[in-house]
């Protein structure tokens, strides 16, 4: 259950997950897939609600055959969260998906709730996102690509560090994979507040 100082309800997850939040009342999706995902048929029972699909690759470096996370996409995200914000408080319900509900979702979930909380810091708003989602290992570059958009230059990627070290703490066989997958810029990101 989202912290009850969030501006509006959140719920992340998922593929796998979609199916069992059709009946939450969700006011607005946003759905981050692989390029080459289809749009889930999940969605087939849920109400009516506002979404937004975006399709990039879950990685922090531009690589060949690959799909990064450009400033358009977090363009695109900002936008909608504005959107989101237009509607009665008591309706409110976002819903943020990828692939596990761990990395480009938390990230996004980080910039929205950013945007819509612009006196918390970075700090403070991924405490909210640990809250919301326990295994959340936010992207690195969507976190980069939202603080320009924001003005916030360098406070979420730093702030990150702590969520990284927190997720290595509890499961420390997860720094090789994250290495191997291309995404040691966040490991060191991790390792760089312990010095």
């Amino acid at each position: 259950m989202p912290p009850a100082d969030t501006p509006f309800t959140i719920t992340v997850c998922g593929l796998e997950e979609l199916a069992g939040h059709a009946e939450r009342e969700v006011s607005h999706v946003l759905s981050i897939l692989d390029p080459s995902e289809p749009e889930p048929e999940a969605f087939g029972a849920y109400g009516e609600h506002a979404r937004l699909e975006l399709k990039f690759h879950d990685i922090i470096e531009e690589a060949p055959g690959f799909i990064a996370p450009q400033h358009e996409h977090v363009g695109k995200m900002l936008e909608f969260g504005q959107e989101l914000l237009c509607d009665p408080e008591n309706v409110r319900h976002l819903l943020v998906h990828c692939h596990a509900g761990i990395s480009r979702s938390t990230a996004s979930m980080t910039l929205l709730l950013a945007q819509a909380q612009p006196d918390l810091s970075a700090a403070q708003v991924l405490a909210q996102v640990v809250h919301i989602r326990e295994k959340a290992w936010p992207n690195l570059r969507i976190l980069t690509l939202g603080e320009e958009l924001l003005g916030r230059q360098g406070e979420f990627t730093k702030a990150a560090g702590a969520v990284y070290r927190l997720q290595l703490e509890r499961r420390p066989e997860i720094q090789r994979f994250f290495i191997d997958s291309g995404r040691a810029r966040e490991i060191e990101v991790a390792l760089a507040g312990n010095l």
